[in-house]
């Protein structure tokens, strides 16, 4: 227990804090400007009746702190110490995948506009961001019917002999073939850029310029073409909803549910509305230290940090903040707690959100609750299946054979508990064989009884059933239910003018008719999802196997080409495409290749090329 005689040994000066349990175990890490003070709040407010502080209070045995001269450098060791000891406390983004983003990297020779997931600080125009890829793509497909810049790498267009279907069709200006001068392809860049950046009345004044400037030099073909680009571009504005007056802005919406945290992201571009994120947390504190810490985490990852953070309430000094966030985007980075006019209506926006991903995440979780009772009952379980495994095998005649375990807790895939399997002992096309060592590795001796699932799905019927009930028998578990979902199969008779399906069935052990769920009832529905999940992840992985072993069959056929350089050739360009896509010259800068490998390597690489559309 920590005393109050040591609290008040604790420094005056800003730091980070480490609280821990009996056994040693980092609880949180937090930050402060005054350390001494700080702890001091925590257990005065042990006492009150803020139940979510005095929860984790009671668990706290030790306290260890590290000075820092600024309350900067303590956001900054705040967040390492966070990402490497993973606090049950502390907001987890470690398996958050961030949005989609486009880049643009101005100084290349033609810019082009890729899809990424990554935000990085290398001197490229980032745009969004994108919640999923086919929205960045949407955007791209429109993008392109305004601004024709190139689709595809450079050196891929210019080997072929004339360009591609995309300029036939006005949605590439082929700067590969130099059918457009630099200057004019970089204001076309320019142009796209300014238009997802939301600039859209600077677009129009200059490209209004050029129109006038063309048609003044009798140039009418291209003033005709600036004329087009300028009705697009305004037609598809009076499309946009602007929201604020420019530029670029987070909004943070907040709610809170009992010990639950819900924070809303509003992504403000250009003055425009452009999507929206939302994170659920178990949070323990209060919460403007909540904001301050998820701000910290947040955007300390490849994210696009926005000129200006508007926020629902004040967090303690934000100053520190706004240095170090400044700092990450190279520009100045304010943060703000609107009390009026637009930027309150944001917030408050922002903030009914968060109240309303909080609703349906409970909704949510009281169907899938519901979903898990019916399974329960139907199936005969002694407990809800809240965690359910399904195993599913990959291979072409037994060779490349693979397996894969997927996971799902409370009706959710939960991909950190994903395992793929290499079949080892069994080298001829058995299915049974295979399922049999895959449970084997997975229920060895010694696997802890709370890392077993309430449920085992196997995709297929009573003989894959039957090789998953012996493999738990042989290894004494019977903890464990076990399941066989087998998909529904084609029926249709000579005399029948329609084709028919089969039910899909679930086969449980020691029974020999299986259990007939209602079709498109949620309880199969989410079996269903299970399986075909274990199946496309063994895929996936199946796949991933042929096509190293293609790559490796089509270098090791080159003369000159051993098992080191290709192991260097695939460690530099990381794929057979990224290989085929090199220049002569690229290849030449791989450790261990020369000119004449590089050349051989090329030419055999591309000597099926036909060179047109």
């Amino acid at each position: 227990m920590i005393g109050t005689d040591r609290i008040s040994h604790f420094p005056s000066s800003p730091g980070v804090y480490i609280m821990k349990d009996a056994d040693g175990t980092v609880l949180y890490v937090g930050k402060a400007r005054d350390l001494r003070k700080r702890i001091r709040s925590y257990f005065a407010a042990s006492g009150d009746s803020r139940y979510h502080i005095r929860f984790l209070m009671a668990r706290v045995t030790d306290i260890e702190f590290i000075v820092t001269d600024t309350e900067k450098e303590a956001l900054i060791l705040e967040n390492t110490l966070i990402k490497q000891y993973r606090p049950k406390y502390n907001f987890n983004l470690r398996d958050d995948k961030t949005y989609f983003s486009l880049r643009m990297d101005m100084s290349s020779e033609f810019p082009r506009l890729t899809i990424i997931r990554r935000v990085t600080r290398d001197g490229a125009r980032y745009f969004g961001p994108y919640s999923s890829a086919s929205d960045a793509r949407a955007v791209l497909k429109h993008l392109y019917k305004l601004f024709p810049l190139r689709h595809y790498p450079m050196e891929t267009c210019r080997r072929r002999n004339r360009p591609c279907l995309f300029f036939q069709l006005r949605q590439c200006s082929a700067p590969c073939h130099g059918k457009i001068s630099r200057d004019d392809y970089l204001a076309l860049a320019e142009g796209a850029a300014l238009f997802l950046e939301g600039k859209n009345r600077e677009i129009v004044r200059i490209f209004r310029e050029r129109m006038n400037a063309a048609a003044a030099a009798e140039n009418y073909e291209e003033a005709a073409r600036f004329r087009d680009l300028i009705r697009s571009i305004e037609v598809t504005v009076e499309k946009q909803k602007m929201v604020a007056q420019g530029g670029d802005a987070d909004v943070i919406g907040l709610f809170r549910d009992m010990v639950q945290l819900h924070i809303a992201i509003l992504f403000i571009r250009g003055g425009t509305l452009t999507g929206n994120r939302n994170y659920s947390f178990a949070w323990e504190m209060d919460d403007s230290e909540g904001v301050a810490s998820f701000l910290n985490e947040y955007y300390n990852r490849d994210v696009f940090i926005p000129a200006e953070i508007l926020l629902p309430s004040a967090i303690d000094d934000p100053l520190p903040l706004e240095e170090l966030l400044s700092e990450l985007r190279g520009k100045r980075v304010s943060i703000t707690f609107p009390r009026r006019g637009k930027k309150l209506e944001l917030v408050q926006l922002a903030s009914k959100n968060a109240e309303t991903a909080a609703a349906e995440r409970k909704q949510a979780a009281d169907s899938g609750e519901a979903i898990l009772q019916i399974l329960k009952e139907r199936l005969h379980l002694q407990r809800l299946p809240r965690r359910i495994e399904c195993y599913d095998i990959s291979n072409i005649q037994g060779r490349m054979a693979v397996g894969s375990k997927v996971s799902f807790l409370d009706g959710k895939a939960d991909k950190g508990n994903y395992r793929r399997y290499r079949i080892k002992g069994v080298g001829q096309a058995d299915d049974f064989a295979m399922m049999r060592e895959m449970l084997a590795r997975r229920f060895k001796p010694g696997t802890a009884a709370e890392d077993r699932p309430d449920l085992i799905v196997v995709d297929g019927g009573i003989g894959q059933l039957n090789v998953l009930t012996r493999v738990l028998d042989e290894l004494q578990i019977s903890d464990v239910a076990a399941a066989g979902l087998a998909k529904s199969r084609v029926d249709r008779e000579m005399e029948a003018s329609e084709i028919s399906r089969s039910d899909e069935r679930v086969f449980l052990p020691n029974r020999k008719n299986p259990v007939v769920l209602r079709q498109n009832s949620a309880p199969l529905l989410l079996l269903a999802r299970i399986r075909d999940e274990a199946h496309r992840f063994a895929i996936t992985y199946h796949k991933k196997l042929r096509g190293k072993d293609l790559l490796a069959s089509q270098l090791e056929s080159i003369a000159g080409i051993g098992n080191k350089r290709k192991k260097a050739l695939l460690r530099h360009f990381g794929s057979l495409k990224g290989i085929t896509e090199a220049t002569r010259d690229e290849l030449c800068k791989v450790p261990g290749i020369s000119a004449s490998v590089a050349d051989s390597l090329w030419q055999h690489l591309h000597q099926n090329e036909k060179g047109d559309a």
